[in-house]
């Protein structure tokens, strides 16, 4: 990259504050009081995010007189569920090609189950009137490379065989770039109906209301210290009081589980993005874009982009970044460099948006497991449930986990809890030095591959025969 260029790129994050875009709201909630005291209650959750809020509340549907409690630490939303970039899929899988790889004689009812969970978290927007900018628009997976084109055809095809490409069509250059107007494009697999766009805090911030609303008893900056049975439930201590309950359902994700041995499953990745300034109407017309369809490119390290609602483009992805020791730190949500090799990409992808500005740059840890798709369990002879390990894809899965959840502490088969998906469990990372050797020898190679027209290395080839991954 000329050292111009980079000057001229990095220009565009004078003025971007480093904070995220979503959580910079204005009609951002108070938070409820912390915990003091003793509580007790029928089901205990713990954390504010996505999985719990869904958790909570559906416990509530399922039945209203249920006595409900929900903590979090700090505050609802304020970590990867407000972080994100609002790409609220159907796939339970982290996307149909992993799904197929490991669950093959399952993937037609994981796919029907992801739908179905698509098609409630809509009626669920509507039912509470979530005010979160919530938009079926469709995704497209676009190749910037030749190679990546002849995989997106020969996957659509896999998908034909499969019976497993309703809903989904192959683009060429051309009418990749009738969609959004990219010199970069030169193929795309649209997704019509499996994906919405969202804003991602405030669809967090509606969950909250909708549980209060319910009756769900919500502490915000109230940590979960330590869990421990107490006769024939179990015990949850937090600074300023305890909680007792019946039952409790553990939705910390990538923070550290209060089940000790479900610790191992899952490691931190920092993600980040950047938030441009709203587009001009002559700037939207030079891009397209008229159908607003999320977008994601093909390659290892790739770009994930939107727009809002007020029409700026969100630009994130490509840089993962494990942290030596698994530590979830504030420091790691900011990184200069990775917003300066953003940018550079962004005006790449984009050329006919020179001179726009990026108004917010921030990062946020991602919980990721090996099979990239969330694994659940249980503890303490049943009276704890926990899901993790969603990777980058929770916004629409962590419904479903959320039944999983609740399926597993009413203690009685359904058709979730009979899945393989929901039966198995990913492999542990290793503990150090050996899972900083192995991302970090994992990372080289994927950017290997991207340079060699995804041609995949020795260390890749046996990754994949293991089942085993990294990604965001």
């Amino acid at each position: 990259m000329a050292p111009s260029a980079m000057s001229r790129w990095t220009k565009s994050l004078s003025e971007a504050q480093p904070v995220p875009y979503w959580l910079d709201d204005p009609g951002r909630p108070r938070p409820e009081p912390a915990l003091t005291g003793a509580e007790t209650c029928d089901l205990l959750v713990v954390g504010g995010g996505y999985s719990g809020l869904w958790t909570a509340l559906n416990a509530k549907e399922r039945d209203p007189q249920r006595d409900v409690v929900l903590l979090e630490g700090r505050e609802a939303g304020w970590a990867a569920s407000g972080r994100n970039g609002g790409f609220c899929a159907a796939s339970l899988t982290h996307g149909l090609s992993n799904g197929l790889a490991r669950w093959p004689d399952e993937i037609h009812r994981l796919q029907e189950l992801g739908s179905r969970n698509l098609d409630e978290i809509e009626k669920a927007v509507a039912r509470y009137d979530l005010d979160c900018d919530f938009e079926r628009t469709g995704e497209i997976d676009v190749a910037t490379e030749a190679y990546q084109a002849g995989e997106l055809r020969a996957w659509y095809e896999e998908m034909e065989r499969a019976g497993l490409a309703d809903g989904v069509e192959f683009l060429d250059a051309e009418a990749v770039r009738e969609q959004v107007a990219s010199p970069t494009f030169q193929a795309g697999l649209h997704d019509r109906r499996g994906v919405a766009m969202l804003n991602p805090a405030r669809l967090a911030w509606g969950l909250k209301r909708a549980c209060l609303r319910l009756g769900v008893r919500v502490y915000e900056h109230t940590p979960a210290l330590s869990l421990k049975p107490y006769g024939a439930g179990m015990a949850v201590r937090t600074p300023y009081g305890s909680v007792r309950a019946r039952r409790v359902a553990l939705g910390t994700n990538v923070f550290p589980n209060l089940v000790r041995r479900v610790r191992a499953y899952t490691v931190p990745v920092y993600d980040y993005a950047l938030m441009t300034e709203p587009l001009t109407a002559g700037q939207l017309a030079s891009v397209g874009w008229k159908n607003r369809q999320g977008l994601g490119d093909s390659a290892n390290q790739f770009h994930y982009f939107r727009l809002s609602a007020d029409n700026r483009i969100l630009w994130g992805g490509y840089d993962a970044i494990y942290p030596y020791g698994g530590r979830v730190r504030s420091e790691y949500d900011d990184r200069p460099d990775t917003y300066a090799k953003l940018a550079g990409h962004f005006f790449t992808c984009f050329p006919q948006l020179e001179g726009l500005r990026f108004t917010h740059a921030w990062g946020g840890a991602i919980d990721t497991c090996s099979r990239f798709s969330a694994f659940f369990g249980t503890a303490h002879h049943g009276r704890v449930a926990y899901a993790a390990g969603y990777t980058g894809l929770g916004v629409g899965a962590t419904r479903f986990g959320a039944d999983v959840m609740l399926d597993l502490l009413a203690g009685e088969p359904t058709e979730r809890t009979s899945l393989e998906m929901v039966r198995t469990k990913p492999l542990p990372f290793p503990p150090e030095p050996f899972a900083w050797t192995g991302i970090a020898l994992t990372k080289w190679s994927l950017a290997r591959a991207d340079a060699h027209g995804g041609r995949r290395n020795l260390w890749l080839r046996t990754m994949d025969r293991m089942g085993l991954g990294f990604d965001s």
